[in-house]
């Protein structure tokens, strides 16, 4: 059994309008002085300042189970509804804001989030977008190598499990993952290569520190990739979810892949075909077709079994099948987070959507 983490973005709005409001950086204060967060917390911040000066960012626990990873989540996710309650700020649980100001967006005050601010302009300017990014341990780089290596051909069915980002500049932007498309834009992105080994990875990504295309090995905006400050396998591909519920979903998932011996049975994709893959999965959530592991077009349910069924002696292993077979069956039932936005939006329009942020930031706890 490996170690993993969840990392989770949020947004702050204004209540009333839905606009996002600059002011991260006062509610992390809040939250490192907070009585509700106890001796044990998280490593990190529950709450710290992100790119945007409206984005705040929370990280679990090294977690073992799933059960300490939702616990985690939770704890942290009660502490800042709390706090941004007491603060008069609203709390966007998707991958994209679906209002924003005709301005840029103003970024944070650090350095390093300024000159990548310059470096990448209007692009910046418009960087609206929260994720779910996944950590998973792995022993040594050479088999943090494999395991990418193992993702790659499934990085667009855990897209289409996590697509939460339906909306944008205030109407339905017709795709299931805007955020995905949103990054697009930016200079390294997509799907990962595949790489011989570590030495391969690192000859590599120096190459393209060494352009003026990024900044450092944190702006390489991989689907996943190696971190560089911890010893893990980060996947970065899902949206910030609307619960808890669905973040250890996603981890629960990725684990089983870093974890399954065998990649899945001989294939090696077409790099383009794995992108179009994202596109889709961005487009239509679990609601289309993605390219599959073999590179052909299937719908996308049946590779949520599929992925399931490959890693399933793993999550057996690991005593998560009961809940990972639970937590997709809820998922194809009520819809991934892009489809219930839809419903809400359907049914109350910005109140509606306000009303189920609300109530899935800290549903479970």
């Amino acid at each position: 059994m490996a170690t993993f983490g969840i990392e989770e973005e949020f947004l702050l709005v204004d209540p009333a309008t839905g606009i996002p409001v600059p002011r991260a950086a006062g509610l992390s204060r809040a939250l490192e002085s907070s009585p509700a967060i106890p001796p044990a917390a998280p490593p990190a911040p529950v709450g710290q300042a992100e790119f945007l000066a409206c984005q705040l960012e929370t990280s679990t626990v090294i977690c073992d189970t799933l059960d300490e990873a939702s616990a985690s989540l939770l704890e942290a996710r009660t502490a800042i509804a709390g706090a941004a309650d007491e603060a008069g700020i609203g709390v966007v649980v998707s991958g994209a804001a679906p209002r924003i100001a005709n301005s840029p967006a103003e970024i944070s005050g650090t350095e390093r989030y300024q000159s990548m601010g310059e470096l990448t302009g209007a692009v910046a300017g418009e960087h609206y977008v929260n994720g779910t990014h996944i950590h998973v341990a792995v022993p040594d780089r050479d088999a943090g190598i494999t395991a990418l290596n193992k993702l790659r051909p499934w990085l667009a069915t855990l897209a289409a499990l996590g697509a939460n980002s339906p909306f944008w500049r205030g109407r339905d932007s017709s795709f299931s993952s805007w955020r995905l498309i949103h990054y697009r834009r930016w200079s390294v992105q997509g799907c990962p290569p595949e790489f011989a080994d570590a030495a391969d990875y690192d000859r590599r990504l120096s190459r393209l520190i060494g352009s003026d295309a990024v900044l450092d090995a944190g702006h390489i905006g991989w689907a996943a990739r190696l971190s560089e400050r911890y010893p893990t396998v980060e996947v970065r591909v899902g949206d910030a979810q609307l619960e808890a519920a669905d973040s250890v979903l996603l981890a629960a998932l990725v684990r089983g892949l870093v974890l399954t011996e065998e990649a899945a049975p001989g294939i090696h994709p077409d790099p383009e075909l794995l992108d179009a893959g994202l596109w889709q999965a961005a487009r239509y959530g679990l609601g289309g077709r993605l390219m599959d592991v073999q590179g052909d077009p299937s719908a996308a349910a049946d590779q949520v079994f599929a992925l399931v069924e490959h890693i399933r002696p793993v999550l057996e292993d690991n005593g998560d099948a009961d809940y990972v077979t639970a937590g997709v069956q809820r998922m194809l039932t009520l819809g991934t987070g892009a489809v219930r936005q839809r419903a809400a939006y359907a049914g109350g329009g910005w109140d509606g959507l306000a009303a189920l942020y609300g109530a899935s930031l800290t549903s479970g706890a």
